[in-house]
């Protein structure tokens, strides 16, 4: 079943846009938090994921060929409308996974976590997600690593945001100051 949608959609996919960060290459500090949490919750696969309006893409990945997948059968789609860890011990067991292609396709998903990647002022953008083939509960530590690290993940989104926008911005006032000088030139 899919996610409803945010009531902050537009917002959410405004804010994801302005980090920069969909459809970029593998890099290799993100890489490492995904395999961090793969290792302390002793899951096969981790992602990172990003929920944009169509699909979830995953920016880091672990255990998976799969660069992304539709929004429409996305566990993470229904853990950004949390604040909160989305643990579903056994996905054939859960109203809304037990019939999702995840599940009963030849991935054959049983156990989701999900940590949401939340900006500062709320927007649910996606999640660092562990997964497993069997079913299984996370220990309490298991899940203050995943919170943890997923927190380090937005930091490092928050990092590229504030390092791009200023660029940004000044691109902009550089277009400023070369239109006032050819409007300046225009008028000689």
């Amino acid at each position: 079943m899919p996610a409803p949608i945010p009531k902050n959609e537009a917002k959410r996919i405004q804010v994801l846009w302005q980090y920069d960060v969909l459809d970029t290459v593998p890099e290799a500090i993100f890489d490492d938090l995904t395999e961090l949490a793969a290792c302390i919750c002793g899951t096969p696969i981790a992602l990172i994921s990003l929920v944009d309006e169509d699909r979830q893409w995953f920016k880091s990945k672990l255990g998976v060929t799969l660069k992304e997948t539709s929004r429409d059968v996305s566990f993470c789609a229904h853990a950004i409308l949390r604040n909160e860890l989305l643990i579903v011990p056994d996905t054939t067991k859960d109203a809304r996974f037990k019939n999702n292609p995840l599940v009963t396709g030849p991935h054959k998903i049983r156990f989701y976590a999900g940590a949401p990647l939340t900006t500062p002022d709320g927007c649910g953008l996606g999640t660092l997600c562990i997964l497993d083939q069997k079913p299984r509960q996370l220990r309490p530590e298991q899940k203050l690593a995943l919170k943890l690290l997923a927190r380090h993940v937005m930091s490092l989104l928050e990092l590229r945001r504030s390092t791009r926008q200023p660029a940004a911005a000044g691109a902009g006032a550089g277009e400023k100051k070369k239109s006032r000088r050819t409007a300046g030139t225009a008028k000689r």
